[in-house]
């Protein structure tokens, strides 16, 4: 058991080490050598050059100016000095919001460490609990709830903290999250220019055996989107093709290196081993060797291009549609382009930077496949962790130790209460957690020691020109994958023990000021972001700080529970409730403004820049944008022949769009004077049955797929609660009726829930699947039940009869018929949870 000695010797020690990490960056970052290592981003944005020095040859490399050295640590005023719209237009919103994140969590935890250190912790230390006991305990357990004796009415102090330490956090998160949405739409408003804002990413194209896959995309849009269609591009399956590209550059890479070595000393030409890793094999003179690889490499890759050009299979049936404006391309974003909803699917195109080209050749359907099968282990694995569970349950069952060692019945009966006196003193090891990692750890991210050996290693041995220098440099960027989730840590720590251990938030406030002087600083100075998405990632943000305050709030609740407090543990129930509801109303308040674009927004900018630039040439611009990188190397410089289409031309009268296609599905646009009568229904079921087959092999609808999904799912999770309550693998649960949960609620319900998410909860298809699964529970507990129970009497009546009895040979009769209410009640979760996942991977 840590005590408070031990606390303040780990403190000194990282303290001492995030001290020395400030100190070793601050003289390495001044010196002329590392310029580049500690100042990249504004090399990037040309702002910046190398130091030049007069003077001695040594001062060309070590700066000798000790008054430079007096303030060391003037770093930190000056990256909280520049002002956040200057740093939105320095760095981007993705990194002024990812530094908000920092920013909420000393808003939140501040005055929650105010009024804990001021309430709970004299009520938590004006008792005597911990000394009563047997248990080991520290200095730092008396200021937590550990102390106060059970069934204690100040545990009525815990419960009111806990709503106001609620209350607060929600209004922050309010706050924060309107605040962020007014960013973002004032940050999309006015920035410059961009490809994406253009263009939209279409998939599932539907195959059509007389056109290609780019002619069938212009052809639908010029029919859909006459006025606003520009140009498209098709997604290749390149992964072959990049794969000889970057070994080729690898090739080039070891190249420019023997050449350099070769030309610092011309005595010897260089060698090397064609074996693995150049470690045996034989030996060759370097430079012709990898002159031979990269004509190799070129061929191959020549070859590799035109089989991508001539094979119908390398190109997917996806494609970059970009359009005339932003207000074009926002309605086909947020719009369904077809009757059938499973083709044509359109969604905002990511910034060409944060396109990852490997993953766009995978089809659309296997995506939809894989993001089920993730969302039904991820289910498994959260609520369903059963075997283990079960089997540690048949190994330490409580009320069995009672029965089979009635002599441990007192040590059984102190488990609760142990529990509800050791939980909030493992707060000691958290302490020493965020020390490590929260200080120390922040700190070293400063001194960046990597990118300083690997800069000076690439630049002893392959910088050649100004070039290959600024290739060297590795700003790097703000890992949100990682960061993010690291900080939710943080909130989950500080939320769970803000009521039961209070000591632990001056360790959390200092590691959010300290990270957030750190990555300003780095985010200034260092980081160059690879995309910017405009903050898209504060929802997630927002619902996972909402998710650390419900388990806070439930671990609260058990914990009370285990001390006794009958009176004040029950209105705890009401928080999770209100938070929940809370959560929904800023989903759908605020949340709009990250997954959709107002048609005004769009609008708006689109007639301030055919007002600033008339004559802009969006074609050109676009031109390029949205090919594979492997291909733009190989682009034809020739212009296009066709007049400037920047700007859209109301008054045109749509033509006619010519397709190559000979069957009766030709669909030619038609005029709007010409009176001629839309394609009948039976035509359009033709187009659809005829262009979509994989459409033809999958459910008619969600709401039917979900169904079937959750009564399998329902069945074959009784196998495990057969196994659970039977210790036995029964097969036939897989087809019977009866068991937990109840496959009929799951069905049921999965049936309604599916059709409200997809059809909204105010028609009549919503009313009926409600009122029938409604029906069908009920049915399920009562007359079901009841008729089980009857023939399961019946059958041990037929069993108690004679031998000789005309009946007692007869066959049992089925009595796992219903379900209990909790059988139901697990059915109708299951089913809900199902469609929900099947409505997110469609």
């Amino acid at each position: 058991m840590a005590t408070l000695n031990d606390i303040m010797v780990a403190a000194a020690i990282n303290i001492l080490s995030a001290f020395a990490f400030f100190v070793a960056f601050a003289v390495l970052r001044i010196q002329p050598l590392n310029d580049r290592v500690y100042f990249p981003k504004w090399y990037l944005k040309g702002l910046r050059s190398s130091p030049s020095r007069a003077g001695a040859f040594v001062q060309k490399f070590v700066n000798l100016d000790y008054r430079s050295y007096v303030a060391f640590l003037n770093w930190m005023p000056a990256a909280l000095k520049m002002p956040e719209p200057e740093l939105i237009d320095h760095a981007g919103l993705d990194s002024a919001v990812y530094l908000r994140i920092y920013w909420t969590g000393l808003k939140i935890f501040v005055p929650i460490a105010f009024l804990a250190f001021t309430i709970m912790i004299p009520v938590n230390y004006t008792n005597g609990t911990l000394q009563q006991s047997k248990l080991v305990y520290s200095d730092i357990d008396k200021l937590s709830i550990s102390n106060v004796p059970n069934a204690s009415h100040r545990f009525w102090t815990h419960l009111l903290m806990s709503y106001a330490f609620t209350f607060w956090t929600c209004y922050v998160l309010k706050k924060e999250y309107e605040t962020v949405a007014s960013m973002r739409l004032h940050f999309i408003q006015s920035e410059n220019r961009r490809p994406d804002q253009f263009t939209v990413l279409v998939r599932n194209v539907p195959p059509d055996p007389d056109e290609s896959v780019s002619e069938l995309v212009e052809h639908f849009f010029l029919v859909n989107h006459p006025d606003h269609y520009l140009t498209n591009q098709v997604v290749y399956n390149a992964n072959i093709l990049t794969k000889l590209v970057e070994e080729k550059q690898k090739k080039h890479n070891w190249l420019d290196y023997y050449q350099l070595k070769f030309s610092r000393n011309q005595s010897k030409r260089p060698s090397v081993k064609t074996g693995f890793l150049g470690l045996w094999g034989e030996k060759v003179d370097a430079i012709d060797f990898y002159k031979s690889e990269i004509e190799r490499l070129s061929e191959e890759i020549s070859k590799e291009r035109m089989r991508i050009a001539k094979d119908p299979k390398s190109i997917m049936p996806a494609s970059f549609v970009s359009f005339k404006d932003r207000w074009g391309a926002a309605v086909c974003a947020q719009t369904q382009q077809s009757r059938n909803p499973t083709i044509w699917l359109t969604e905002w195109a990511p910034e060409p930077r944060d396109v990852y080209w490997r993953n766009l050749p995978i089809p659309y359907v296997s995506l939809a496949i894989r993001r089920l099968i993730s969302g039904v282990a991820f289910f498994f694995l959260t609520f369903f962790f059963m075997i283990p569970i079960a089997f540690v349950q048949s190994l330490a069952n409580i009320s069995g130790i009672e029965k089979t060692a009635p002599f441990l019945k007192p040590i059984v009966e102190q488990i609760p209460i142990t529990i509800g006196v050791s939980i909030p003193m493992k707060a000691t090891f958290f302490i020493t957690y965020i020390m490590v990692d929260g200080w120390a750890g922040v700190a070293a991210e400063i001194l960046r020691l990597k990118p300083l050996i690997f800069y000076h290693l690439k630049n002893f041995f392959l910088v050649k020109t100004e070039k290959d220098r600024e290739e060297a440099m590795d700003p790097g960027s703000l890992g949100f994958n990682t960061g993010e989730p690291q900080i939710q840590l943080y909130f989950l720590l500080g939320l769970v023990y803000a009521v039961v251990t209070p000591i632990l938030l001056p360790f959390i406030i200092i590691f959010f000021g300290l990270a957030y002087v750190v990555y300003r600083h780095q985010i200034i100075n260092v980081y160059n972001q690879q995309y910017e998405s405009a903050a898209a990632f504060w929802p997630d943000v927002h619902g996972r700080i909402i998710t650390a305050l419900v388990v806070s709030q439930l671990l609260l609740m058990g914990l009370l529970s285990t001390k006794e407090a009958a009176q004040s543990t029950p209105l705890l129930i009401t928080l999770p409730v209100l938070t929940i509801w809370f959560h929904i109303y800023c989903r759908g308040r605020y949340e709009p403004a990250f997954i959709r674009y107002p048609l005004q927004e769009a609008m708006m900018k689109d007639t301030l820049e055919q007002t600033r630039e008339p004559n802009l040439n969006l074609k050109e611009y676009l031109r390029n944008a949205y090919i594979h990188p492997v291909f733009k190397q190989e682009d034809d410089s020739e212009n296009d022949s066709e007049s400037d289409e920047g700007t859209v031309n109301s008054d045109r009268e749509p033509e006619l769009v010519p397709t190559k296609r000979q069957s009766r599905r030709n669909t030619p646009l038609p005029s709007k004077h010409s009176g001629s009568s839309p394609p009948s229904i039976s035509e359009v079921h033709f187009w659809a049955s005829a262009t979509s087959p994989i459409a033809a092999l999958l459910p008619p609808s969600l709401p039917l797929l979900s169904a079937f999904l959750a009564f399998a799912l329902a069945q074959f999770l009784k196998l495990f609660t057969t196994w659970y309550k039977e210790n036995r693998w029964d097969s036939k649960r897989l087809i019977s009726s009866g068991g937990m949960p109840s496959s009929h609620s799951a069905t049921v319900t999965a049936l309604a829930f599916a059709i409200g998410l997809e059809e909204g909860t105010g028609g009549s298809p919503f009313a009926i699947a409600v009122v029938l699964a409604c029906v069908v529970m009920y049915d399920a507990t009562g007359v079901r039940l009841h008729a089980g129970r009857q023939a399961e009497l019946l059958n041990q009546i037929v069993c108690e009869f004679p031998p000789e009895h005309p009946l007692s040979n007869s066959r049992p009769l089925r009595d796992s018929l219903g379900h209990t209410p909790l059988q139901v009640l697990a059915g109708a979760i299951l089913g809900c949870v199902v469609a929900f996942l099947m409505k997110n991977s469609t």
